[in-house]
C-alpha cells in the first residue's frame, strides 16, 4: 500500500525536539531558525510530498528469524547478548510450531529529493532543508504507522491519542527503524526492498544499503503489546559467524556491515 501526503497532512507530525537537537539549540534560544523553519515549510508546501509504502506479512519466527509465510523470505535478527532478558524482535512474532500465525509489516518513507537540491542561495538553508526533509520523512512514517494501527492493519482501531504521546509511543506495538540500536545492520534494507520495493516511492540504495534521498526512513511494524525498543549493544565473534550464516553473506561482509 502506497500513501503520498502533502506537507498539510505531515507537519502537525514533526517532532520538533529532534530537529532542535540537530542543530544544537532549542526552540527558545533560537527564534530565527524557527521563523525560517516555518517559512521554509510554508514556500514548499505546495510543491513538496512525502510518501510512503507500507505491506503486512503473515509470519512466524524461526530461532532467531522471522519468516514471511506468504514468499518464504526471511529477516535475519540480532539479539542482545548482554543484560538480563536478551531481547530479540524475532521474540515478538509467534514461533514456528505454536499453532499460530502472526503478522509483521514492512515500511518505508521518504521526502521529495528536490526539497534539498542545491539550488539554495547558501549553506544554512541548504541545511535548513535537509533537516527539515529528515523530521518530514520520520514524521511521514509517524503518520503512516498511526494509520496501520487504526485502519490498515486496525488492531488497535479506536485508538485516540495526541501527537505529544505519539512522540511518547504510548501506542500498542512498535516501530524499529533500520539503524535503530536494535537493527544496527543498514543492510537489511537489501530484504525490504526486495519484498516491498521502494522504489515505488523514489527510494534507491547504495552499495552499503544507505538510502536515497538521504531523507528517507525504512523498517518494521510489531503489534505485540510488550515489544519495545532495545540496544543490540556489543557483538561477539560467535553472533557475527551465526548472523552471517543466516544472512547467506561473508564473514568479512558482514563485519563490514555491523562495523565490528
Amino acid at each position: 500500500m502506497i500513501r503520498h501526503y502533502t506537507l498539510h497532512d505531515i507537519v502537525p507530525y514533526i517532532n520538533w525536539a529532534y530537529f532542535y537537537h540537530a542543530w544544537r539549540t532549542t526552540k527558545e534560544k533560537s527564534p530565527e531558525l524557527h521563523s525560517d523553519a516555518q517559512h521554509l515549510l510554508t514556500e514548499m508546501a505546495e510543491h513538496i510530498q512525502t510518501h510512503a509504502i507500507v505491506e503486512l506479512f503473515a509470519a512466524n519466527s524461526d530461532g532467531e528469524d522471522i519468516l514471511l509465510i506468504e514468499n518464504g523470505k526471511r529477516l535475519p535478527m540480532l539479539r542482545q547478548q548482554h543484560g538480563e532478558e536478551c531481547l530479540c524482535w524475532a521474540d515478538f512474532i509467534w514461533p514456528v510450531g505454536s499453532g499460530k500465525t502472526d503478522t509483521i509489516g514492512l515500511f518505508a518513507t521518504s521526502v521529495d529529493e528536490q526539497m534539498v537540491s542545491n539550488d539554495h542561495v547558501d549553506e544554512y538553508h541548504h541545511l535548513l532543508s535537509q533537516t527539515l526533509a529528515d523530521r518530514l520523512a520520520e514524521a511521514t512514517a509517524e503518520r503512516i504507522h498511526e494509520e496501520v494501527r487504526k485502519k490498515i492493519w486496525g488492531y488497535s482501531p479506536h485508538e485516540r491519542l495526541r501527537i505529544d504521546d505519539l512522540f511518547k509511543e504510548k501506542y500498542t506495538g512498535r516501530r524499529p527503524a533500520i539503524g535503530y540500536p536494535s537493527l544496527p545492520d543498514q543492510s537489511i534494507n537489501f530484504i525490504i526492498d526486495e519484498i516491498i520495493d521502494m522504489k515505488r516511492i523514489g527510494i534507491t540504495l547504495t552499495e552499503s544499503g544507505a538510502m536515497r534521498p538521504h531523507a528517507s526512513t525504512s523498517g518494521l511494524l510489531f503489534a505485540h503489546p510488550k515489544a519495545r525498543h532495545f540496544s543490540i549493544g556489543k557483538i561477539g565473534n560467535d553472533q557475527l559467524h551465526d548472523y552471517a550464516r543466516r544472512r547467506g553473506l561473508p564473514v568479512d561482509t558482514m563485519r563490514r556491515f555491523l562495523d565490528v
